[in-house]
């Protein structure tokens, strides 16, 4: 999972217009103005297609600093302390969890969800997740949702 991304700022005069038809939209659906993507691509004169195809790469600047997420979801074995093993491995990464969701476990194995804000990660999110997925008891990691 390498993210090989890579910014740049850009005046927006320099831009085509799609890109900037795009943050519009964005900035309708995120102050409620409009209420779904239809009516924001609808009064900015874009496609939905272009919208989707664009929203995870183009922002205003300072958008993309705020809190992004992830959530995942784990199977683990019913062992004492391997909850805990997991959450302190994700906290001495400086991550912020959201929300944590566990079912009882089936079979000897507890389903579990997290969601945590990675704005503040000291290293790569993708390292995180790769010493996750090596301690030992967790037998599935899978990454559920990336904002």
């Amino acid at each position: 999972m390498k993210d090989n991304s890579e910014f740049f700022i850009v005046d927006k005069r320099a831009l085509p217009d799609v890109f900037v038809k795009v943050v519009r939209a964005k900035r309708l659906i995120e102050s409620g103005e409009a209420q779904s993507v239809f009516q924001a691509v609808n009064s900015v004169g874009l496609s939905r297609s272009a919208f989707y195809k664009y929203r995870d790469f183009v922002f205003e600047l300072g958008e993309n600093k705020r809190g992004k997420t992830i959530t995942i979801a784990f199977n683990l074995d019913d062992t004492p302390g391997l909850l805990s093993n997991v959450l302190n491995n994700i906290a001495q990464e400086g991550v912020n969890i959201l929300t944590i969701n566990q079912t009882i476990p089936i079979n000897k194995t507890a389903n579990v969800t997290i969601t945590m804000e990675t704005v503040a990660v000291n290293s790569n999110i993708d390292a995180l997740i790769e010493r996750l997925e090596k301690i030992k008891g967790v037998k599935t990691l899978k990454i559920i949702a990336r904002e």
